[in-house]
């Protein structure tokens, strides 16, 4: 007996994903209220005021094309199929945002039963397709994060990672749905469907600017890939990117002689910019400040991206790693001082200052800049707490 499947990813979503959680609470209370529970008089799987929810291909109405979804065969079909959504959908919600995630679901419940119809299709029902369009968009969102695998194996049980893009592209979509095809009973036509519309949908959406991209996604490695190629054809062709003519003989001794010092360090740091990057990605945050402070040994003016090092200074401060935590948060409010939350970074701050190190000056000057702009009761207590003990 060999059993497998997905239960978490690497990563955590920022928000709490409400319109994937919604979802699933829907599916599980239609499947429980449409649902004909087995008895010998009544073999229909439906009770007979949802069966006319199903989409029939022969006799199609256009509602069938989006509450099918919402209906399922048997109590395994729907743990299966929220067990997908659950995994790949948190992140997804938390990309598009909640009404953007809502709209996207239904259509990729839509376009899923439009291919599964237009390739001869029979009656179906089940969230599949729009779980394929949800876990299509995951691929194209986050295909280096990885997927956490539970496996039993006889004896042996254990949990596995594996890359997303290998998980969902070859295992997922070409094998279970291209090669495999032998289960009766499986709409694997409207599965490709929803996977297809969902990795167009999240390129589309990234090449327009619609949604923010990162160096992670597969529209950047892509990318990526495109200007390798680039830059290799036209050096192979003799073009010498660094004269701007064509090839020119290079002399072994003149590139030994060559200062290697700030070639490596520039080197090493786009390295620890990357590892940073993908650390976070991944939310390991003690490994990303631990990478940081590496960086800034390196080169003190090296800046990453505003909710980059906001994650690292907090991380620091948690860590109880005071003074590097401080020189984090007094870099984020020099560079990103239009921070809509601001004042919480100068609170944190000031009372860095004021508990940890003992530097009563910078103290008063963030907990009074924080002050002004604090609406919490609790947090302008605390603030005028700490002002009144500082002066005192």
């Amino acid at each position: 007996m060999f059993i497998f499947f997905p239960i978490r990813t690497s990563i955590r979503p920022y928000r709490t994903p409400y319109a994937n959680y919604a979802l699933i609470a829907v599916n599980f209370l239609i499947f429980f209220l449409s649902y004909n529970w087995p008895n010998k008089s009544d073999p229909e799987v439906l009770r007979p005021w949802a069966q006319h929810l199903m989409l029939i291909p022969a006799r199609p109405y256009v509602w069938q094309f989006v509450t099918y979804a919402f209906l399922h065969g048997n109590l395994w079909h729907i743990l299966g199929n929220m067990l997908f959504l659950y995994v790949f959908g948190r992140n997804v919600n938390d990309k598009l945002g909640n009404l953007g995630y809502i709209c996207f679901y239904l259509a990729g419940a839509t376009f899923s039963a439009i291919g599964h119809v237009l390739l001869g299709g029979g009656p179906v029902l089940g969230a599949s397709g729009a779980i394929a369009a949800v876990t299509g968009a995951y691929l194209v969102l986050f295909p280096q994060t990885m997927i956490i695998l539970f496996f039993w194996l006889y004896l042996f049980i254990d949990t596995i990672e594996i890359s997303a893009l290998y998980f969902i592209a070859f295992k997922m979509i070409i094998f279970d749905n291209v090669i495999a095809r032998y289960t009766p009973n499986v709409a694997y036509d409207a599965h490709l469907s929803g996977y297809g519309f969902g990795i167009l949908t999240m390129f589309a959406m990234l090449g327009m600017g619609l949604i923010s991209s990162s160096s992670f996604d597969l529209w950047s490695m892509l990318k990526h890939w495109n200007r390798r190629r680039q830059y290799r054809d036209v050096v192979s062709g003799g073009y010498n990117p660094f004269a701007g003519t064509g090839a020119k003989k290079i002399n072994v001794h003149e590139v030994n002689n060559k200062p290697k010092v700030d070639q490596q360090k520039y080197d090493r740091i786009r390295q620890l910019r990357d590892e940073i990057a993908h650390r976070l990605t991944e939310r390991n945050m003690s490994d990303a400040a631990r990478k940081y402070l590496e960086l800034v040994e390196l080169d003190r003016e090296q800046l990453p991206p505003r909710q980059h090092l906001l994650d690292i200074a907090n991380q620091l401060a948690s860590e109880n790693r005071h003074a590097e935590a401080a020189a984090a948060y007094e870099k984020f409010i020099t560079h990103y001082g239009t921070y809509e939350y601001i004042e919480q970074v100068q609170l944190m701050l000031g009372i860095l200052y004021c508990r940890y190190l003992h530097h009563t000056e910078l103290a008063i000057k963030y907990l009074e800049a924080a002050l002004d702009k604090l609406s919490d009761p609790a947090q302008i207590k605390m603030c005028r707490d700490e002002l009144q003990r500082l002066r005192n």
